[in-house]
């Protein structure tokens, strides 16, 4: 069954608007058959819980807002957080992949790097995951990159 509403789903811990066309059964819809509002109390304790200025001088209205905006920003950073593990991720891969080329361009990036110390690694997280062994060397060589290559 499709289903095009728009609702408005407020809930002390989330935040959130449902909009546009849904492919759904009604049974998964369960809550979208009414707007669910909470009290003022139960927004001015999550904006507090969150950490929102001036909230005590906010009408319900303004809350919901600032709610909203926050779980907005908590969204973004943690997009920019899972992208910034993907390209350390991709750099561990591309050494285990490529050694030395990729290795090379590392120390472009971080002039300071030790190239010696990602060999051994890498010829270690080689090793390891022939003989199906724990991943020891895999997670060093990506701890080494984060502290390495940091925030971008």
């Amino acid at each position: 069954r499709r289903v095009d509403r728009v609702v408005e789903v407020v809930d002390p811990e989330v935040v959130l608007d449902i909009t546009g066309s849904v492919d759904a059964t009604e049974s998964e819809l369960g809550f979208l058959g009414a707007t669910f509002s909470p009290s003022g109390d139960e927004l001015y304790d999550k904006a507090r819980q969150v950490g929102i200025d001036g909230r005590s001088r906010m009408r319900k209205g303004q809350l919901i807002d600032a709610l909203r905006h926050q779980l907005v920003h908590d969204r973004a950073d943690a997009r920019r957080e899972t992208a910034r593990l993907h390209r350390l991720e991709h750099w561990r891969d591309r050494l285990l992949e490529d050694g030395d080329d990729a290795l090379g361009e590392l120390a472009e990036l971080c002039p300071d790097i030790d190239r010696h110390h990602v060999r051994q690694l890498v010829r270690s997280a080689r090793e390891e995951r022939l003989a199906n062994q724990s991943p020891r060397a895999f997670r060093e060589l990506f701890r080494l990159l984060r502290d390495h290559l940091g925030e971008d």
